[in-house]
Order: C-alpha cells, then structure tokens, then sequence
C-alpha cells in the first residue's frame, strides 16, 4: 500500500463536539439539559428535606465525595448522568437560602425570573469589558445602572453607577476613588463597619482606619466630631464611612448627622448599603435612609434584599466623572480610533476585564415587578422580621436584643450563657433543622435572624422558636444534644 493510501472499507465517523448554548441551535440543545436540572433540583431538595442537610461536614463531605467520584474520569459519563448526579448531590447538601428556617446570613433566596434572567446571561455569555463582545449587553448594563444611581441620586444630573461582585468589592473601589481624588486619605469608621472597610485600607497600602466607638449599635457622633477635629489637616483628606445596615444587627447610622459633621469638617463620606439600599424602593422604609444622596459614594447591594442571584451589586456615584480615575486602556480592546469612532470604551467600568452581565437579571426583575413589587417585597420582609420580635418579646423563656431596623433579629434564651447560644446553634446545623447566624454585642453571645424571605410564614416563626427553646431546656436539664 502506497505511504499515504487510505485503507479501503467503512471508517469511523468522528465524535461530533457537544452542542453549543449560543445561536438559534443552543435552545434546542439547552431545553432536554435544563430540564434534566430541574428534576435534579427538585430530587436534591426532597432528600435534604431541611433548610440544610443534618450530620455536618462528617455527613456532607463524604456523601458528595461519593457522588462525584471519579471527578475526571477517563472516559466521560454523558451529559444527563453529570447534571443529574451533580446537580442533585449539590442541591441535597446545599443550605437552601428559599427554606424559611434558613435566616443566618445576608444570603438571599433569589427570584425565579432572575434565575432565568441569569440562564440567559450565561447562554449568551457576553463579556463585558468591550462592545464587539457585548454590543446589546454593554447599552443595558449603561441604562441599568443610571437608573439605579438616579433612585440614589434623585437631585444630580449625571449619576451613574459600577456594577461589582459585592460590597467588599464596592467598598474597596469607594476608598480607591477617594485615594484617587484626595491623594493617601485617611478613613474613619465606626465599630460596626463591615470588616471590607479595613481591608480595602491594607490593599490600596492606606493608613488604617481611625475607629469610632458605636455603644448604641451606631457611629456615636460626638466621637466621630472628636476625631474629625483631632484629625483635620489641610495636607489630610479624611474619609467617613457609615453603614446602612450593619451586618450583626442591621442598624442605620445617623446618615443625615454624619453627613453634617462631613460637610462641617471639610471631610468626604462614603455609605456601605449593602444591606440597607435597597429600602429605597419602599415608601413605607425610605425615610430610614435619609442623608444617603449627600454621599459622595454608595455601595448597594441586590443579592441581599434585591432577591437577586449572586452577584449583583453597584458602586454609585453622583456625578459621572468621578468615575473617570478607573479609565484604563488596552489597545486590544479600546483602541483610541476605535473610540473616537464611537464604540464605547468599557474598561472604566470596572477594575475587573472578563466579568458576567450582571445587569440583565437586574432590569429583568426591575422591569417585570416595578416599584410597587419591590416594594412589597421590602415591606412583607421588614413585617416579618417585627413580628419575629413580637413572638420573642411575648416569650418569657427568651430575650430579644432590640426591635429590628431592618430584617435582623438577635435573641437569645434567658438566662443562658454563651457557650449553650454557640451550642443551639451548632445543634441545629448539625440536625438541619434551622440555620440561625451569631451576634457578639452588649458583650454576650445572641442568636441571629437575618430574615430575607417574603413566603416566611407565622408558623415558620413559631417552628423556629420552639426549636431554640427545646434545646435552650435540654441543655439546661443537663441532656446532650446530639
């Protein structure tokens, strides 16, 4: 046979690629998948049968350890039996945020409509760090964002917003703004900052923050006029940063007062509302947030009380421009002919270069509830945390930290010392019965409902009590909860 003759007879055809989620073949291909991973979800969540599952990290690990084994095999076990197993091996050891008993964290149960706006993002799959990547994406992140800055911002001309993976992302890009304007900015905050404040200072190399006291759970304000006094300097630009709603017990400092001092001192302000935000929307709720459009940045938070999947969070600003310190330019992706041509230059809307469309599963939700649904959502939430504390302030076997500002509640079982708090906790992840977070303030130990679903019902309440007050009694009798 000739060196390069072909063998006579049938040959093997060659194993076409997997489909693609992308033009008008990904649908078809998509529809079979995703119906495989609804199925998956909805199995896993039946053997959990809990807002987490019990035993564990012994119990959990394993278990997906074993579903998933060979994670790389050497020949591939088909999509369907992928999405299957791992998909519902995940989703029976998930702490599932939507299971009314599971209020630990800022975690939030997102919408099914921006679940699916969010399929779509990924089907489309564009990357938001030039246009000819993103043409249609790139004009919707730019209008989305505008309208989120301008609820903010109601009174400026030109606001605009970045949207980030979170709000230590935001956070951190609020102090490089204000380092960027002001040279090496010196940063105060009160006690109940969230920790992204002090870490933001370590990586942009600034000094570290200058502290104020918080004994009522908010920036104490003469501690705050004392130490922008101590501090002013015309060779020292300070920056204040206040919370609207801090992480432990979703308190709102004084923002109107502390803008003030601001204004008095000659100093910049900066408002971490990650969690808080979002009360804008509420004409029940928004009067807790005034003062927040003096803020020369405002970090706000969707995936917290904005039910959206995460991420989903914006840095806003109230005037275009001081967006302008974070333009940088790769030729590759915003050539200064190509700009002056008219294609918009997309690397100064974030520090990040390959990021996600985050903003289409916002205008979805945005478009598809108004602010007459968001609001409800904002104001079933809010109504449930403060009927929470009524069930606490009527149990005389528990005591409730304070009345809610937001959706968190601290208690805690009267009488109870701080090692049997840590253990109910531990108790009741390690059953899967409920997730509850922690609190350390007034120097004890409390329990923490961080409530963010609008389906919680009364009774979910009255289940969730009555579980802290089974175990509260069998540690007190001397039984070891297992």
């Amino acid at each position: 046979m000739p060196r390069h003759a072909h063998p006579k007879g049938p040959t093997a055809m060659p194993t076409p690629p997997p489909p693609l989620a992308g033009t008008t073949t990904g649908p078809t291909a998509l529809r079979p998948l995703i119906d495989t991973v609804l199925t998956a979800l909805h199995d896993g969540a039946h053997r959990r049968d809990g807002p987490l599952p019990a035993g564990g990290p012994d119990a959990v690990t394993p278990r997906i350890r074993t579903a998933t084994h060979p994670l790389i095999p050497d020949h591939g076990t088909g999509p369907h039996h992928a999405l299957r197993t791992l998909v519902t091996a995940l989703t029976e050891g998930a702490a599932d945020p939507a299971d009314p008993l599971c209020t630990a964290h800022l975690h939030t149960p997102p919408l099914a409509l921006a679940t699916a706006a969010d399929l779509a993002a990924s089907a489309l799959n564009p990357s938001m760090d030039s246009w000819d990547q993103a043409p249609a994406a790139s004009a919707l992140e730019a209008d989305t964002t505008a309208a989120l800055a301008a609820e903010i911002y109601p009174h400026q001309p030109t606001p605009d917003a970045l949207i980030t993976t979170g709000g230590t992302e935001a956070n951190q890009l609020a102090l490089l703004l204000a380092r960027e304007r002001n040279g090496p900015v010196r940063t105060i905050c009160a006690t109940t900052a969230h920790h992204s404040i002090t870490r933001a200072t370590w990586l942009l190399g600034l000094p570290a923050p200058v502290v104020i006291p918080a004994p009522t759970g908010v920036m104490d304000l003469a501690a705050l006029d004392e130490a922008l006094t101590r501090l002013h300097s015309p060779h020292r630009a300070l920056l204040v940063t206040a919370t609207a709603g801090t992480t432990d017990t979703g308190r709102i400092d004084p923002l109107a007062d502390i803008a003030d001092l601001c204004a008095t001192h000659g100093a910049e302000l900066h408002i971490d509302a990650a969690y808080g935000g979002p009360l804008l929307f509420s004409p029940t709720h928004r009067g807790k947030l005034h003062g927040l459009d003096r803020a020369h940045s405002v970090t706000l938070d969707l995936h917290k009380l904005g039910w959206q999947p995460a991420p989903a969070s914006i840095l806003a600003v109230p005037h275009r421009h001081h967006l302008d310190p974070l333009h940088h330019q790769a030729p590759y992706l915003n050539a200064d002919d190509d700009t002056e041509a008219g294609l918009p230059d997309l690397l100064g809307r974030s520090l990040r270069t390959t990021r996600r469309p985050d903003a289409l599963k916002i205008a979805v939700t945005l478009q598809a509830l108004g602010r007459t649904g968001i609001a409800d959502l904002v104001d079933r939430t809010l109504t449930t945390a403060h009927h929470l504390a009524d069930l606490i302030a009527e149990t005389p076997t528990l005591d409730l930290y304070d009345r809610p500002t937001i959706s968190t509640v601290l208690f805690r079982p009267t009488d109870a010392d701080d090692t049997t708090v840590a253990t109910i906790r531990r108790t009741l992840l390690t059953r899967g019965q409920a997730v509850l977070g922690r609190a350390h303030t007034r120097d004890r130990l409390w329990l923490k409902a961080t409530l963010l679903n609008p389906h919680t019902t009364p009774d979910h309440l009255h289940t969730l009590l009555d579980l802290v007050n089974q175990l509260a009694n069998d540690l007190a009798e001397g039984n070891t909860p297992r």
